[in-house]
Protein backbone atom coordinates (compact mmCIF):
# COMPACT_ATOMS: atom_id res chain seq x y z
CA UNK A 1 0.00 0.00 0.00
CA UNK A 2 1.77 3.42 -0.86
CA UNK A 3 0.94 6.27 1.50
CA UNK A 4 -0.06 9.52 0.07
CA UNK A 5 1.50 12.71 0.62
CA UNK A 6 -0.24 15.35 2.79
CA UNK A 7 3.14 16.75 4.29
CA UNK A 8 3.43 20.29 2.37
CA UNK A 9 7.20 20.16 3.03
CA UNK A 10 7.91 16.84 1.15
CA UNK A 11 5.03 18.24 -1.71
CA UNK A 12 7.98 21.21 -1.94
CA UNK A 13 10.65 18.80 -1.72
CA UNK A 14 9.08 16.56 -4.48
CA UNK A 15 9.15 20.23 -7.01
CA UNK A 16 12.92 20.72 -5.75
CA UNK A 17 13.37 17.42 -7.00
CA UNK A 18 11.99 17.90 -10.30
CA UNK A 19 13.34 21.63 -11.00
CA UNK A 20 17.00 20.27 -10.15
CA UNK A 21 16.49 17.26 -12.33
CA UNK A 22 15.17 19.32 -15.21
CA UNK A 23 17.83 21.61 -15.16
CA UNK A 24 20.80 18.65 -14.94
CA UNK A 25 18.72 17.22 -17.89
CA UNK A 26 19.81 20.49 -19.86
CA UNK A 27 23.14 20.83 -18.33
CA UNK A 28 23.36 16.90 -19.43
CA UNK A 29 24.13 17.56 -23.18
CA UNK A 30 27.96 17.95 -24.26
CA UNK A 31 26.73 20.57 -26.99
CA UNK A 32 23.99 22.76 -24.38
CA UNK A 33 26.75 22.65 -22.14
CA UNK A 34 29.00 24.22 -24.55
CA UNK A 35 26.76 26.74 -25.67
CA UNK A 36 26.51 28.21 -21.90
CA UNK A 37 30.11 28.08 -21.08
CA UNK A 38 30.54 29.96 -24.36
CA UNK A 39 28.25 32.84 -23.54
CA UNK A 40 29.82 32.97 -20.10
CA UNK A 41 32.48 34.70 -22.12
CA UNK A 42 29.80 37.38 -23.67
CA UNK A 43 26.84 37.90 -25.51
CA UNK A 44 26.67 35.85 -28.92
CA UNK A 45 23.82 35.70 -31.52
CA UNK A 46 23.11 31.99 -32.62
CA UNK A 47 24.81 32.99 -35.74
CA UNK A 48 27.95 33.55 -34.05
CA UNK A 49 27.44 29.96 -31.85
CA UNK A 50 26.63 28.46 -34.94
CA UNK A 51 29.74 29.19 -36.78
CA UNK A 52 31.82 28.49 -33.30
CA UNK A 53 30.15 25.13 -32.61
CA UNK A 54 30.25 23.65 -35.78
CA UNK A 55 26.76 22.97 -35.66
CA UNK A 56 23.59 23.68 -38.56
CA UNK A 57 21.83 26.83 -36.90
CA UNK A 58 18.79 24.41 -36.19
CA UNK A 59 20.43 22.20 -33.86
CA UNK A 60 22.13 25.55 -32.10
CA UNK A 61 18.57 27.07 -31.97
CA UNK A 62 16.53 23.78 -30.43
CA UNK A 63 19.59 23.92 -27.37
CA UNK A 64 19.40 27.59 -26.96
CA UNK A 65 15.76 26.86 -26.89
CA UNK A 66 16.09 24.16 -23.86
CA UNK A 67 18.55 26.69 -22.24
CA UNK A 68 15.96 29.47 -22.23
CA UNK A 69 13.46 27.21 -20.94
CA UNK A 70 15.26 26.50 -17.54
CA UNK A 71 16.37 30.42 -17.55
CA UNK A 72 19.78 29.13 -17.67
CA UNK A 73 19.56 31.98 -20.97
CA UNK A 74 18.05 34.86 -22.08
CA UNK A 75 17.81 37.18 -25.41
CA UNK A 76 17.37 40.83 -26.20
CA UNK A 77 16.38 41.68 -29.78
CA UNK A 78 18.59 43.79 -31.74
CA UNK A 79 17.79 44.52 -35.43
CA UNK A 80 16.66 41.06 -37.07
CA UNK A 81 18.66 39.23 -34.90
CA UNK A 82 18.67 37.89 -31.02
CA UNK A 83 21.79 38.50 -28.98
CA UNK A 84 21.81 35.64 -25.70
CA UNK A 85 23.66 36.10 -22.92
CA UNK A 86 23.73 33.81 -19.68
CA UNK A 87 21.51 36.40 -16.71
CA UNK A 88 22.86 34.26 -13.72
CA UNK A 89 26.84 34.44 -14.83
CA UNK A 90 28.12 33.91 -10.95
CA UNK A 91 25.42 31.42 -10.39
CA UNK A 92 26.40 29.38 -13.42
CA UNK A 93 30.09 29.59 -13.00
CA UNK A 94 29.73 28.65 -9.16
CA UNK A 95 28.11 25.68 -10.51
CA UNK A 96 30.25 24.82 -13.30
CA UNK A 97 33.30 24.68 -10.42
CA UNK A 98 31.20 22.47 -8.33
CA UNK A 99 30.72 20.07 -10.93
CA UNK A 100 34.83 20.17 -11.84
CA UNK A 101 35.35 19.65 -8.43
CA UNK A 102 32.88 16.56 -7.56
CA UNK A 103 34.26 14.78 -11.26
CA UNK A 104 37.96 15.57 -9.30
CA UNK A 105 36.52 13.83 -6.46
CA UNK A 106 34.78 10.90 -8.34
CA UNK A 107 37.43 10.27 -10.70
CA UNK A 108 36.68 7.93 -13.63
CA UNK A 109 32.88 6.95 -11.21
CA UNK A 110 30.94 9.16 -13.81
CA UNK A 111 33.19 8.07 -17.34
CA UNK A 112 32.03 4.52 -16.49
CA UNK A 113 29.71 4.69 -15.30
CA UNK A 114 27.27 1.88 -16.91
CA UNK A 115 23.89 3.28 -16.78
CA UNK A 116 24.82 6.55 -18.44
CA UNK A 117 28.04 6.03 -20.31
CA UNK A 118 29.83 8.88 -21.64
CA UNK A 119 29.23 8.90 -25.21
CA UNK A 120 28.05 11.79 -26.66
CA UNK A 121 26.39 10.59 -29.48
CA UNK A 122 24.45 7.85 -28.36
CA UNK A 123 20.95 8.51 -28.20
CA UNK A 124 20.08 7.04 -24.28
CA UNK A 125 16.45 6.71 -24.96
CA UNK A 126 15.51 9.47 -22.89
CA UNK A 127 13.75 13.06 -24.21
CA UNK A 128 15.92 15.31 -22.54
CA UNK A 129 13.61 17.75 -24.22
CA UNK A 130 12.07 19.74 -21.26
CA UNK A 131 8.88 20.40 -23.14
CA UNK A 132 8.32 16.92 -23.50
CA UNK A 133 9.07 17.25 -27.19
CA UNK A 134 10.99 14.13 -29.10
CA UNK A 135 14.47 15.75 -29.03
CA UNK A 136 16.28 13.49 -31.37
CA UNK A 137 14.89 11.91 -34.31
CA UNK A 138 15.17 8.55 -32.41
CA UNK A 139 12.51 10.10 -30.44
CA UNK A 140 10.81 10.85 -33.69
CA UNK A 141 10.51 7.68 -34.58
CA UNK A 142 9.65 6.07 -31.78
CA UNK A 143 6.43 8.64 -31.60
CA UNK A 144 5.24 7.29 -34.58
Amino acid sequence: MTAERTDPAAADDDRGVAGASALFRCLGDPSRLAILRHLLLGEHRVVDLTRHMGLAQSTVSQHVACLRDCGLVTARAQGRASVLSVPHPDAVRALLAVAQALLARTGDAVELCPVHPADEGADDGVDDAPDGEPDDEADVEEAR
